[in-house]
């Protein structure tokens, strides 16, 4: 806060720029090279002493978070702040000792954006507000006191880990000497201390505790109190005695106090992600609150992966299996979004490195028993894991005074490094287009391939067994299509993960001197194999629906509407067969037609001839579609949804500008000879279907070539959504 007069202003410091340095003038030198921001200017009303009052209304009272623009750019409509309905809301409005909370009611209202047809665009608003005209939400500010400058700053390292703090680039020291790095990053983390840092073993000066919102329900609690305690096993491997503790937060404890770290609870419309955030001191990465949010419904999307696996709702008893999975999950989850608040980043190589880490998101392991059953026993990890060991040794180790701190944290990584420990972080892995095969979200096993035949077979499984047991007792009919996506999608992940595969390099984070080794291509055999495991999962008779599932699925009876997580259909309210082999395909077609892969396969094949190029992806799909023998029927049809969505995706990459050139005229290419292939298919006159589809497909490719700007295909099949496991 800066006073000039009678006006005070709230400015940002620009922390990205500094000297870190005792030298007063060479600080003020960087201050004065780079912009602060002046968040707001306030009138003073009163002043004693040294202390003034300002009026704060019109600050706490503005769209802070800029609500209004996200809700158009999200197709919801135009909304502005009402001031008339807009207030501070004093019961969580409030200060503690560290920090003080204000908290306002703002009411945006407006109106939804409309179709041509006067209908919304989206429903997304109709479904978490009563009024779609007014959209009232609460924005809370928070101000904090900064903590003393005894916290000495965690090294970041790229190989450990950690989530680098502050804004996640960190910032420009110009007091480093002339030749080493400008650019300093650290680590985020918890303030921990040993109280006898010579002791191999030492309780802490003060533990870190959690504490747990008392609005979750048994048995969920139990689950959350046991998962989140993990991490002890890892403070404990690093030296500390109960310097990790998880409690249920006290009656009078208010989860705004800056002072406790918590593990809030929270519902929603959908599922949605979990989340582990901190407040940061944002000089230095020191971790001042954790602050975990958990969706109610995660726990609910495990238990209808179990229902639909299992078909449990027979005479009999009701197996405990399910809610021991959910709850196994639940222990997970806790596990590792308090991982994120004390500092730790995703792990995406866990699940092919023996479940090393909880920082990984699992996907239920799933088995067949000596019976040829089901077995859900050992879906979920427990525990913490090997790698989260290694990462709290680097992160919060606290050293004997006599010793280089900055040696024994890199003495930690060589150890790491030597124990064979795999780590792939986030941006290497959430995009399906990266390179590196280990790292991927929600799947399982060393060999990616074998996983996914396993899949698939746990998948035809579970379809043929497929049956009104699926539901309780009671439950419409209509509803076994909640439960049949996430079994019919099963594959989904692992798609992904074999995808990897195909173009795919292995590497790690490797630093001069480290002896990790270079980067290496995947083999020629194994993206083979990879290629024809992906083609094999656009088989007709992989994709079809048993007749017995689609018998069983009537029409939505009233209240029960089509959501979000149900499949597309054409066929009005009877349920479309073909809609779930239309978003198999699709999720197919992403992995083998992802720009940045075919772009990688050209150059790897420039390199090493005897890998596959684009070219390879090109044809065997041509093979399993356009060029394979006709089918009829129900798999005529699927093939025919195969070579359409083919067709469009190509047209989308030849006429992008953003795709590799290559790549775009290798798209061309292929379509031009699909064309002539068209032009010669005199005989399906005799199949009206085929004969109707191919009349169709040349009309598209023909407008293409004269003006690709009219061409409307290329739309992608909308596909239920997948992750998180239970947008």
């Amino acid at each position: 806060f800066y006073r000039s007069g009678p006006r005070v202003l709230l400015i940002e410091k620009n922390t990205g720029y500094r000297a870190v340095s005792n030298d007063k003038t060479e600080k003020l030198a960087v201050e004065s090279s780079f912009a602060r921001s002046v968040v707001w200017g306030f009138e003073i009303v009163a002043e004693t002493g040294s202390s003034v009052m300002v009026d704060a209304t019109d600050f706490f009272l503005r769209d802070a978070q800029d609500i209004s623009t996200r809700l158009g750019r999200a197709q919801q409509g135009n909304y502005a702040v009402d001031s008339t309905r807009s207030t501070i809301f004093l019961p969580r409005t409030r200060s503690f000792p560290d920090n003080t909370e204000v908290e306002a009611i703002i009411s945006y209202t407006g109106e939804q954006k409309l179709d041509d047809k006067g209908k919304p665009v989206s429903d997304i608003l109709s479904t978490v507000v009563p009024d779609t005209n007014s959209v009232t939400v609460h924005l809370h500010h928070s101000f904090i006191r900064l903590p003393d400058d005894n916290y000495q700053p965690l090294p970041y390292d790229p190989r450990a880990g950690i989530i680098g703090s502050p804004q996640g680039n960190g910032f420009v020291d110009y007091a480093v000497p002339i030749g080493e790095p400008i650019r300093v990053l650290y680590g985020r983390r918890h303030r921990l201390q040993k109280q006898d840092p010579q002791a191999d073993v030492s309780e802490s000066v003060e533990p870190i505790i959690y504490y747990l919102d008392p609005g979750v329900p048994e048995p969920v609690r139990s689950a959350l109190m046991e998962g989140a305690s993990w991490w002890n096993q890892a403070f404990e491997a690093a030296g500390y005695k109960n310097a990790f503790q998880v409690k249920l937060l006290p009656e009078d404890a208010d989860p705004m106090d800056v002072r406790y770290n918590v593990i809030q609870w929270v519902h929603r419309s959908t599922r949605g992600w979990s989340y582990g955030s901190s407040v940061l001191d944002p000089r230095t990465g020191e971790i001042l609150k954790g602050h975990v949010t958990l969706g109610s419904l995660r726990v609910r999307q495990d238990y209808l992966i179990a229902e639909g696996l299992l078909a449990p709702y027979q005479q009999g008893a009701l197996p405990d299996t399910m809610l021991e999975m959910s709850l196994a999950r639940i222990r997970q989850l806790a596990a590792h979004e308090v991982g994120h608040t004390l500092g730790f980043e995703h792990n995406f190589a866990a699940s092919v490195n023996n479940r090393s880490s909880v920082m990984d998101y699992p996907f239920p392991l799933i088995r067949f028993d000596r019976d040829g059953l089901l077995d859900l026993s050992d879906a979920y990890g427990v525990g913490i894991g090997e790698w989260d060991k290694r990462t709290v040794m680097y992160a919060y180790q606290d050293f004997p005074e006599e010793f280089d701190d900055a040696r024994s944290r890199q003495e930690i990584l060589e150890e790491t490094i030597a124990e064979g420990f795999l780590y792939v972080a986030d941006e290497d892995s959430r995009d399906p287009g990266t390179a590196n095969p280990l790292g991927n979200l929600w799947d399982n096993g060393a060999d990616a391939i074998a996983e996914l035949e396993h899949l698939l077979n746990v998948r035809s499984y579970a379809l043929a067994n497929f049956s009104e047991n699926n539901i309780r007792p009671g439950r419409p009919l209509a509803t076994l299509e909640e439960v049949l996506v996430p079994i019919y999608l099963l594959h989904r992940f692992q798609i992904q993960a074999v995808g990897k595969l195909i173009g795919g390099q292995y590497f790690n984070y490797a630093v001069r001197g480290d002896g990790q080794p270079a980067p290496t291509t995947v083999t020629v055999e194994k993206q083979q194999a990879a290629i024809g495991v992906l083609i094999d999962t656009l088989d007709p008779s992989v994709l079809m629906l048993p007749q017995s599932v689609i018998d069983i699925i009537p029409p939505r009876p009233p209240g029960h509407a089509l959501g979000r997580e149900s499949f597309g259909r054409n066929t009005g309210v009877i349920f479309d067969p073909l809609a779930p082999a239309a978003s198999a395909i699709s999720l197919t077609l992403d992995v083998l037609l992802n720009q940045q892969r075919a772009a990688r396969l050209n150059v790897f094949h420039a390199i090493n001839p005897s890998l596959p190029g684009f070219e390879t992806i090109l044809y065997e799909l041509a093979q399993v579609s356009w060029y394979a023998e006709k089918q009829t029927a129900v798999a005529g049809a699927i093939q025919r949804l195969t070579a359409g969505q083919l067709l469009d995706r190509l047209i989308v990459l030849a006429n992008d500008s953003k795709t590799d050139n290559q790549v775009r005229a290798q798209a061309f290419l292929a379509i031009q000879k699909w064309d002539n292939f068209l032009a010669s298919q005199k005989q399906a006159k005799t199949d009206r279907d085929w004969y109707a589809f191919y009349a169709s497909a040349r009309h598209t490719i023909a407008l293409m070539m004269r003006d690709p700007a009219s061409v409307k295909n290329g739309q992608k099949q909308p596909v239920p959504p997948g992750s998180p496991i239970g947008n």
